[in-house]
């Protein structure tokens, strides 16, 4: 079977996506599913920055393993058509890429866009990713599930 990837999209690739990213996958792996890959990148990432401190921490609290060699990505063409599914993390975001017909905001999943917690404290970026994580569950409960079940 081929291996699927889901994409996550945020402004500067150091904070929300590869939150999203890294407990995605996390999520992914605990229930043993299997097929897929989870990637992030910004509209305006700074290419080599590395994941925020607060959000290192933020993930492995809650068990996620974060990448050591984590480097933010650029978004290109070639990542989006890799992906079978682009999440945003604010509408704005998709609206950058409405062209792009596998694109989602991430409120599809949770109701709400992901504020950007950038330069804000520890506490600030563990309610961030209490956002991303209602979002992963719906994403694996709502999409990859079914899109497995195809």
């Amino acid at each position: 079977m081929k291996r699927k990837k889901i994409l996550f999209v945020c402004t500067g690739n150091t904070c929300r996506s590869p939150m999203a990213e890294m407990l995605l996958r996390f999520k992914i792996k605990s229930r043993k599913i299997k097929w897929w890959d989870v990637m992030s990148c910004g509209v305006h990432a700074q290419k080599g920055a590395p994941i925020n401190s607060n959000a290192r921490t933020a993930l492995e609290e809650r068990g996620a393993a974060v990448k050591d060699n984590f480097a933010a990505k650029q978004l290109t063409q070639n990542l989006i058509e890799k992906s079978v599914l682009v999440v945003t993390m604010t509408e704005a975001h998709r609206q950058m890429l409405e062209d792009c017909g596998n694109v989602v905001c991430i409120s599809k999943f949770c109701n709400r866009e992901v504020p950007d917690p950038y330069g804000a404290d520890l506490d600030t970026y563990r309610l961030t990713l209490q956002i991303i994580s209602e979002a992963c569950d719906n994403i694996i409960d709502n999409y990859i599930l079914k899109y497995e079940d195809e």
